[in-house]
């Protein structure tokens, strides 16, 4: 592993570097730095060592850099990028996400190259959607590192758009200071080689050896084995489904919910008011659920799956779990029932079965029961006999509700989700058409390069007919000069005044 030394920076040099920038603002129009980038170089001493530790210690560098920044943060409106105003049929393709960190416990920041085709997508749409993620990770990570992850597996040329990636590599030298760790390029094509040489040629030297070419084999080196995906080689089963982030306004909401709970009923669903007291209680309870009120479904292949990750939170009791949905046949669980010991995590498997439909998840909810268990019951323990009979037990439950990826347009927030209940409302509309239309889109520039491309061969077969012609006329041509010259000099021996004259 490479290491880079990095120079001391302590809090005078801290102190220095913002009084110059505020000694320069102050000279400028109010409106030059937005209020909260101001605010930030005001209050945030770690947003300013950033800038230091980026420029090596560099005073007048790292103000440079802070001005270049803060500008290109206002002409873009960085600060109002949400999830309101992006394209949200990109973020939930699964195209770029997070998930897991590298072996420095830096956020891996995943680039899915094969999702991606050049031209498929408006530029600056897709631009805006990386700061999205981008500003979404530096507030999950407060400012720390992270990881670029691209999967190369299964890319050809149309997946490479090197204007992509030059923006990305702008993104980290000039904008976000110290945040990126390493490029993992992972499992490169041998025909995207020479691209590759183009990228390094973009960096400064010694950011040269922050990208590292790793395999299935060795992919461990830098992220570790529970961190490693199937499709990596490894054993995390993770499937990517988008969840919007959540604020402290988003929090608060959820808690303000109607006063109805569902009841789960041999595939049945209905809804009674809901009364005071009982042993139900429409929380979560001692678990916490990543995605918190949603069961994303995502293509994989030939399936439509989805992962539920739960956790137990609480330190001393153990918790067990039961699964029930509206459409038990439509669903394959695993593991449907079990349980966790304190601070266990536990992933749930979901997959809707071939013979039914995507849009039909709309009408479908999955229900999730939980109680807490007695320090007595040990293994082997029979939960099916557990589940049976609850009485006396305090039993949680939490709600979930399905979609499909590219839903999540319809709503700005999960409890959104969950209150969108109205019959007359069909929330796979608007994501059916704009995901055909992307895919029409992508259809069109295949046939186009298809076209193009059968343009070329018929022209070099045109070309290649034509010469072949040539070829075989001249050489007729030859054959046929060559015959008239034997048989002329043949007549001209066997005349009787040749014969007269040899005698």
């Amino acid at each position: 592993m490479v290491k880079t030394l990095t120079p001391e920076v302590n809090q005078d040099d801290i102190d220095d570097l913002r009084k110059s920038f505020l000694n320069d603002y102050s000279s400028k129009p109010i409106d030059s730095v937005h209020p909260k980038d101001l605010e930030r170089i005001r209050t945030n001493d770690f947003w300013l060592k950033r800038f230091l530790l980026h420029q090596e210690g560099n005073k007048e560098n790292a103000l440079n850099m802070i001005w270049t920044s803060v500008t290109w943060r206002k002409e873009l409106n960085v600060n109002e990028i949400n999830e309101n105003n992006v394209k949200m049929d990109l973020l939930c393709s699964g195209g770029f996400f997070i998930h897991g960190a590298d072996i420095d416990n830096c956020k891996l920041f995943v680039f899915k190259c094969n999702k991606h085709t050049k031209g498929a997508v408006d530029i600056d749409v897709l631009k805006r959607c990386i700061i999205y993620w981008f500003e979404r990770i530096e507030r999950l990570t407060k400012g720390e590192r992270i990881t670029i992850f691209f999967d190369m597996e299964g890319c050809g040329l149309s997946n490479m758009d090197m204007e992509v990636i030059k923006y990305l590599i702008g993104l980290f030298k000039e904008y976000y200071p110290y945040f990126l760790n390493y490029i993992l390029i992972f499992e490169m094509p041998w025909i995207l080689t020479a691209a590759f040489k183009v990228v390094k040629s973009w960096l400064p030297e010694k950011a040269v050896e922050k990208i590292k070419f790793v395999s299935k084999k060795d992919l461990s080196n830098f992220v570790p084995a529970e961190h490693i995906l199937k499709s990596w080689g490894g054993s995390n089963p993770f499937v990517f489904s988008f969840i919007p982030e959540s604020s402290p306004e988003t929090e608060k909401e959820k808690v303000t919910t109607n006063n109805k709970k569902v009841h789960f009923v041999d595939g049945s669903m209905s809804e009674i008011t809901a009364t005071g007291g009982g042993d139900k209680e429409t929380d979560g309870g001692y678990l916490k659920f990543n995605p918190s009120g949603i069961i994303t479904f995502v293509k994989d292949g030939n399936e439509f799956i989805s992962s539920l990750e739960i956790q137990n939170t609480d330190a001393t009791v153990k918790v067990s779990y039961k699964l029930k949905t509206t459409a038990p046949e439509k669903f394959r669980v695993k593991p449907s029932t079990g349980w966790l010991a304190p601070g266990e995590s536990m992933t749930v498997n979901v997959t809707l079965l071939p013979e039914y439909q995507i849009s039909g998840l709309v009408r479908d909810k999955f229900l999730v029961m939980s109680t807490p268990m007695e320090p007595s019951e040990t293994e082997p323990l029979d939960l099916s006999e557990l589940w049976k009979n609850t009485s006396g037990r305090k039993v949680y439950q939490h709600r979930l509700k399905c979609i499909q990826t590219g839903e999540a347009v319809k709503y700005k927030n999960t409890s959104d989700m969950m209150n969108a209940n109205s019959p007359d409302q069909d929330p796979n509309a608007f994501a059916n058409i704009t995901s055909s239309v992307d895919e029409i889109r992508r259809a069109q520039i295949e046939v186009g390069r298809a076209l193009k491309l059968t343009q070329y061969i018929q022209i070099a077969t045109l070309f290649l007919v034509l010469l072949l012609g040539f070829v075989i006329g001249y050489l007729l041509r030859n054959n046929a000069g060559d015959s008239s010259f034997e048989q002329s000099y043949c007549g001209e021996t066997n005349s009787p005044y040749l014969a007269g004259n040899h005698q």
